[in-house]
């Protein structure tokens, strides 16, 4: 059997490995039309960063070292330009030389990845503006900061590489701006949990236009839909698309996006013809709608799938929950499942929480808090979504939470998980437990909630009760129009104060001590409403709102 790969990276690799140590015979070759093969891309903008140092480290696999260990023969800078699948050929062109060749196969694996999306805008093919796929591109990059030491830089897009080139950016001692179309950064995140983000990287130093575009790339700026910003290098990082035109042409079903259609096998429409990786489509693991996740995670698992088809070991591809993780500087930001607002376009029947909870037993030294949202089907109570920004233990829960959703759990089940404790780890009652403590409560109707896009839509006419029970402190660092504070460890001293008729909504710093004041009320004959996620939420994503541009006057 021969088995010819299209593409090295992620899921064409990892589908010639598997595919070798399944059958000793097989003759494998992988056509690659780069340099490298089998490298990390997700490591590129860490070496611009300098956190990598080596290059040689970004390169997991060589086409020496697949001969050495799997005998699998890497043909890189070789271009597949035309697939026969009538006579099972493939036409490559030896970059270096322009010499065609053909190559015949018993299965083909196309494995061709995603390209950059590049905007049609006047000078974006300027030699101070860049795409960062590959390990060319990496170098180039690196090389302009080194040889034309620029001050200030724009990263057009606001996507996990877009976010990610901005720090490193950033740890070169570049003055760094992000664009994003959007009015958040990252998409897989809700605007609510993005507003944490915002305030951290603007901490940092990082300028942030949202909900704004770029329409012309000029030497020295960047001309936005609303004002202009100084620069001296450009990162495009809009997104990516299928690079699909030799599937294309050669008959295979693609999608409206141009995504190779597969089955839950990995094969597509032609016989002996399999696709893996960011050009194809997958079905998203929650919906079952079509999707495209363009991450190395599923690739590589894809590949493996593809293999085992191909060596006749049946495997299936059930679908992309869409996990991911993001460093940026000390702050981790993980999502898996959908948002609020993927759940609301699916037409989903959600419910949500929010949690503050600390890293590990507060007692101990260094405990930081994670914000956690989370949402999960009102008919069946089955986790669909997760999101959590914090510090110190994020990816853990995150990891928690995907694993339980992959599994079909209920976000009720998460309290009964026994994690891992001791106080430099955890707390007896971990994040992940609170999420099903508070679920709960809130499915059983132990409390009520009310959220932060509520607040301002409260009647503030006598009608209800707006409290506070945040200590006197607290409240000094600000408060919330409408609001009457009464400390919690006072409630029940001045219950008198408050009309036994009216509903009451009550907010803290993070909503587990007006959690206490709701049980306190509803014990004394109150009808309770908590604020999830607290005064805390509330001020984030409301002050976000109101962060004003940073807009050059002198580039308008």
């Amino acid at each position: 059997m021969k088995t010819l790969i299209i593409g090295g990276v992620a899921g064409g690799a990892s589908a010639a490995a598997r595919l070798r140590r399944l059958n000793e015979n097989d003759e494998i070759i992988i056509l690659e039309r780069g340099d490298y093969v089998s490298f990390a891309n997700c490591g590129l903008p860490y070496f611009i960063g300098g956190d990598i140092t080596d290059r040689n480290m970004l390169t997991l696999q060589t086409p020496e070292s697949f001969r050495k260990r799997f005998n699998i023969e890497v043909r890189v800078r070789n271009e597949a330009l035309r697939i026969s699948p009538d006579t099972h050929i493939v036409t490559v062109r030896r970059l270096d030389t322009g010499e065609e060749y053909t190559e015949t196969y018993d299965k083909l694996i196309l494995s061709p990845g995603a390209e950059p999306i590049c905007p049609d805008i006047k000078g974006i093919d300027s030699s101070h503006v860049f795409t960062l796929r590959n390990i060319p591109d990496t170098m180039k990059i690196k090389g302009y900061i080194e040889k034309s030491k620029p001050k200030k830089a724009v990263v057009v897009g606001g996507g996990y590489i877009g976010v990610e080139m901005a720090e490193n950016l950033a740890k070169t001692g570049l003055e760094v701006s992000i664009v994003e179309l959007a009015d958040h950064l990252i998409a897989p995140l809700d605007a609510d949990m993005a507003a944490d983000v915002h305030r951290y990287i603007r901490s940092r130093g990082i300028k942030l236009y949202l909900g704004n575009g770029v329409t012309e790339i000029a030497d020295n700026k960047v001309i936005l839909q609303n004002g202009a910003i100084e620069a001296d290098m450009v990162i495009m990082s809009v997104g990516v698309r299928p690079e699909t035109s030799l599937a294309k042409d050669c008959g295979i079903t693609l999608n409206c996006r141009g995504s190779i259609i597969v089955n839950s096998h990995m094969q597509t429409n032609l016989p002996d013809i399999y696709a893996v990786g960011d050009a194809v489509e997958v079905k998203d693991y929650i919906t079952g709608s079509p999707a495209f996740i363009p991450l190395a995670g599923p690739a590589n698992k894809q590949g493996r799938i593809a293999a085992d088809n191909i060596a006749s070991i049946p495997s299936e591809y059930k679908g992309t929950q869409g996990s991911a993780v993001l460093k940026l500087f000390d702050m981790t930001v993980a999502t898996t499942g959908l948002s609020e607002k993927r759940a609301a376009a699916e037409g989903i029947d959600y419910d949500k929480t929010y949690t503050y909870s600390a890293s590990h037993a507060s007692y101990y030294p260094d405990a930081t808090n994670m914000s956690v949202k989370v949402l999960w089907d009102k008919q069946t109570y089955k986790l669909i979504g997760a999101q959590i920004v914090g510090f110190d233990g994020v990816d853990k829960r995150m990891d928690v939470l995907a694993a339980a959703i992959r599994f079909g759990a209920k976000v009720t089940d998460l309290k009964e998980l026994e994690l891992c404790y001791a106080p430099p780890f955890a707390s007896a009652k971990d994040p992940v437990n609170m999420v099903g403590f508070v679920a709960e409560n809130t499915i059983n109707s132990t409390v009520k909630q009310f959220f932060w896009h509520d607040v301002e839509k409260l009647p503030r006419d006598g009608s209800v009760t707006l409290l506070d029970v945040r200590t006197k402190t607290e409240i000094s660092r600000g408060i919330i129009d409408g609001f009457i504070n009464i400390p919690l460890d006072t409630l029940r001293d001045n219950l008198d104060k408050l009309p036994r008729d009216k509903p009451v909504y009550v907010h803290c710093h993070s909503g587990l001590r007006s959690y206490i004041a709701c049980r306190i009320l509803t014990g004394n004959g109150y009808d309770c409403y908590n604020l999830a996620g607290g005064w805390r939420l509330y001020e984030t994503v409301i002050n976000d709102r109101t962060v004003p541009e940073y807009i050059c006057t002198e580039c308008k």
